[in-house]
């Protein structure tokens, strides 16, 4: 069935303003060209300056505005800059895609509490507190209202030996994408995409260093045949911050192929 120029018009985010963590490269960047092409204006925040100039660059090259930020999200005092510099510079906060993230998960036994604590921070941490930021902006804009979404991972919802941090961070930051869809919707709606293994350089650059087989085996555990590519997520992230999914809030959109929990062998020794 073919879908009329008004349905796809739900699909539009004109004038809006997005704000992207993570915004320099892989996912983060992916999303910043869909919306972009989608009618928003992009905000984007990474370490590194090269990165979200460049990233820009591709935005404004859409006929859209942009704002390159380099600063670590890390740093709580950072994040209030961030928002005012975004209102200062683009007039209004719409979107916010809590793009930012990640943890390095060893076995139970060789975790330490510091390691959980920084995972923590980082996956779930910050973005409470750009969401708690960011929201008065939303609802004061000419929409009297916004999206936010979290970039989570399947490694929420599965339970895979060797990978306690992320897995239990990113499954807190699911949680919290519940809480806050209940408590600010209607005005703001706050759904989560968790993605699977999506080829980004950090999944390239680590599956170089492994066994060859590792990648097909992955395609053979992943009913799809492939991992995902950042445009993938992308695609979902547009349809959750745009009107065509004005009636889904709170919701944990898994976007992996439908591969297995365990998409490849880990070797945790036995206790």
């Amino acid at each position: 069935m073919n879908m009329s120029k008004n349905e796809l018009d739900r699909f539009r985010v004109d004038g809006q303003v997005a704000l992207i963590t993570g915004g320099g490269k892989g996912i983060g960047a992916s999303i910043a060209r869909v919306l972009a092409d989608a009618g928003a204006d992009c905000v984007l925040v990474a370490r590194t300056a090269a990165d979200v100039e460049s990233v820009a660059d591709e935005v404004k090259s859409r006929g859209r505005r942009a704002l390159a930020i380099a600063a670590d999200v890390n740093d709580l005092d950072a994040l209030a800059a961030i928002v005012e510099r975004t209102m200062a510079e683009l007039g209004r906060l719409d979107l916010l895609i809590n793009n930012a993230g990640g943890s390095h998960s060893r076995p139970i036994l060789k975790t330490r509490v510091e390691e959980l604590e920084k995972s923590f921070h980082f996956n779930v941490s910050v973005p409470f507190e750009l969401v708690r930021l960011a929201v008065p902006h939303m609802l004061a804009s000419e929409t009297g209202g916004g999206a936010v979404v979290n970039i989570s991972s399947v490694a929420a919802k599965n339970a895979v030996r060797g990978n306690l941090a992320h897995g239990l961070t990113k499954a807190a930051l699911n949680q919290l994408t519940r809480l806050m869809a209940a408590e600010l919707a209607p005005r703001i709606r706050v759904n989560a995409v968790l993605p699977g293994a999506v080829e980004t350089d950090a999944l390239r650059g680590w599956l170089a260093t492994m066994d060859p087989d590792i990648r097909e085996t992955m395609h053979r555990n992943t009913p799809m045949g492939r991992n995902g590519e950042p445009g993938d997520i992308a695609s979902a992230v547009l349809y959750l911050c745009s009107p065509a999914s004005s009636w889904v809030t709170g919701e944990l959109l898994k976007v992996d192929g439908m591969a297995a929990d365990d998409l490849i062998p880990h070797t945790v020794p036995d206790l």
